[in-house]
């Protein structure tokens, strides 16, 4: 339109470090950031960060190079979100279950001049290193982080680092009037994340300035975060960068509470000391606070607002979390949606439904978040939205700012996931007449017994609503006449009991006789360092059963 123009004045890239600077101003005497008898100000968190990245800088690091850590919730890994993008470099996040093979790979896939270790994974680091060194002239230098006051010398010898690459070493490197590297195209990359998968093809999703802003200004919308939130950390800020609540405490000036190992006791304890007012947990983090000792449950002082996600829910953990007072707030996403990226949001009307009923409708994955264009169920092949009758299944779409920009270095894997304008969940989801989705599944996780499709998730929520069951995962097992028939892994609760048969008979008095488990296995579930079933473990532990049915067997 004629008299606009694009300047300074009207125009600057978004970047999440506009939120440091803001609360360093704002809020600048509060605590940003708590950890056991380490305490920070917003003030002092940011003088910190400026440090960091000029420290960075004067070690070589350029904008664009690729800085990982491998460490858990503590301060330096806070710090590390600005200071890393202040010095104009791109923050890559690695999980610390990973073992020193995977680490080896992805370090080499994603070329990080540097590595900030947490003590605990110091080995891992070394181990990554010496496989590196075998294969490539690129190796990282490790940087090493220490709890305060511990010396150096308590660390196991063999270590690549010195003194001077302790993390406080290196910080007071920096100075405190570096100049902070802004991003001059608000899609520059600020940081990295690595899906679950094989060594083989891993997968690294490029998150841009714009979309961490907006993601994380949606998350702190969606959690009616107001102004100097209590943060607790127990998603791990590895994850999508801790669901992007990393940027949004800044935004809003809260309190960063750091906790380096999630038992019930911590949160707990955490919550009545510092007043936690928020924060995040797959379900299985959910689970753990249910099913405490009633020795380490204590009184909430006051709202605790809880999002979770990373897997569907149970209604069952959604109502017990809510019978102990805590505000639940479903969210759904994946790593290429920076975490959270629809909001199950709640409307009034619902409030006079059965308990069990409501239970069911926070179950859903809901609707788009604000800072997301939208999100649909499409017919994968037509590009076509399915009916909105709850039952047409589909596979879960999104659009919009908060997508991520790509796969690192595999243009084909981006186009493939970006086919037809939209990406890709591989998620298989409905949508409800109110245009809510509920996931169904993954799209490797239905199964598909008699040429009917079964909703692994519609079981487990079932097998949940047993009083004996504390965890359950449903997957597909070979049957010779069905192709594939439910296969149930349980875990009790501790002093319970209950044999297959009474799993088996209460799934039928629930669901269709075809969807209950002719199979169902008693043990611990393996995990990922984020709360998630590994279900291809127990895909191969089903499969490794054979086939259940012998030819001309086909009762149910």
């Amino acid at each position: 339109m004629e008299g606009t123009i694009r300047c300074p004045a009207n125009y600057v890239p978004l970047t999440p470090i506009s939120f440091l600077e803001r609360s360093a101003i704002v809020y600048g005497e509060r605590f940003s950031v708590i950890y056991g008898d380490v305490r920070y100000t917003w003030k002092e968190t940011h003088t910190r960060c400026v440090k960091l990245a000029s420290a960075l800088s004067q070690f070589g690091v350029s904008p664009g190079d690729v800085v990982a850590a491998l460490a858990p919730n503590i301060p330096a890994m806070y710090e590390l979100h600005f200071g890393v993008p202040m010095a104009g470099a791109v923050l890559c996040t690695l999980n610390t279950r990973h073992d020193s093979a995977m680490v080896s790979v992805l370090q080499k896939h994603s070329e990080a001049k540097v590595i900030f270790v947490d003590y605990q994974f110091i080995d891992i680091a070394r181990g990554a290193v010496e496989i590196l060194s075998k294969t490539s002239a690129k190796l990282p230098q490790i940087i090493l982080i220490l709890e305060a006051g511990q010396p150096l010398q308590n660390i196991s010898s063999g270590s690549p680092t010195s003194e001077k690459l302790e993390y406080e070493k290196f910080l007071a490197m920096g100075k405190a009037d570096f100049e902070v590297i802004r991003p001059k195209d608000e899609l520059e990359p600020i940081a990295l994340n690595y899906t679950s998968g094989t060594t083989s093809r891993p997968k690294g999703v490029i998150y841009s300035h714009r979309g961490a802003y907006l993601n994380s200004l949606a998350c702190a919308l969606l959690t009616e975060m107001s102004s100097m939130p209590i943060f607790l950390w127990t998603v791990p800020m590895f994850h999508c960068n801790g669901w992007t609540f990393t940027w949004a405490v800044a935004a809003q000036g809260g309190t960063n509470v750091c906790l380096r190992n999630v038992t019930a006791k911590g949160v707990f304890d955490s919550i009545a000391e510092h007043k936690v007012t928020h924060m995040g947990g797959a379900p299985t983090v959910l689970n753990i606070l249910i099913n405490s000792p009633a020795s380490e449950k204590k009184p909430l002082p006051g709202n605790v607002v809880v999002l979770t996600g990373g897997a569907p829910p149970p209604p069952k953990v959604l109502f017990e979390m809510q019978n102990l007072g805590f505000g639940v707030v479903h969210s759904y996403g994946l790593t290429e949606t920076y975490g959270p990226g629809t909001i199950c949001t709640w409307k009034p009307e619902w409030d006079s439904l059965p308990a069990d009923a409501r239970a069911k409708i926070k179950a859903r994955q809901g609707v788009n978040h604000l800072g997301l264009e939208t999100v649909d169920v499409k017919d994968p092949v037509t590009m076509k939205s399915v009916p909105t009758d709850g039952k047409t299944t589909g596979e879960v779409m999104f659009r919009g700012n908060t997508v991520m920009s790509g796969y690192l270095k595999d243009l084909k894997a981006t186009k493939e996931a970006f086919e037809g304008g939209w990406f890709r969940s591989g998620d298989v989801g409905v949508k409800h007449s109110d245009g809510y989705v509920e996931l169904k599944d993954r799209s490797k996780d239905i199964i598909i017994s008699g040429g009917e499709n079964i909703s692994s998730i519609e079981v487990e929520s079932v097998i949940f609503n047993h009083p004996a069951v504390l965890e359950a995962a449903v997957v597909a097992r070979p049957d010779y006449y069905w192709g594939e028939t439910p296969c149930a892994f349980v875990k009790l609760k501790d002093g319970c009991s209950a044999s297959a048969e009474e799993i088996t008979k209460h799934c039928r008095q629930h669901l269709p006789h075809y969807m209950a488990p002719r199979t169902v296995v008693f043990e611990d579930l393996p995990k990922t360092s984020t709360g998630k079933t590994q279900k291809f473990v127990l895909r191969e532990r089903a499969r490794g059963m054979g086939s259940l049915s012998k030819k001309g067997s086909s009762k149910l």
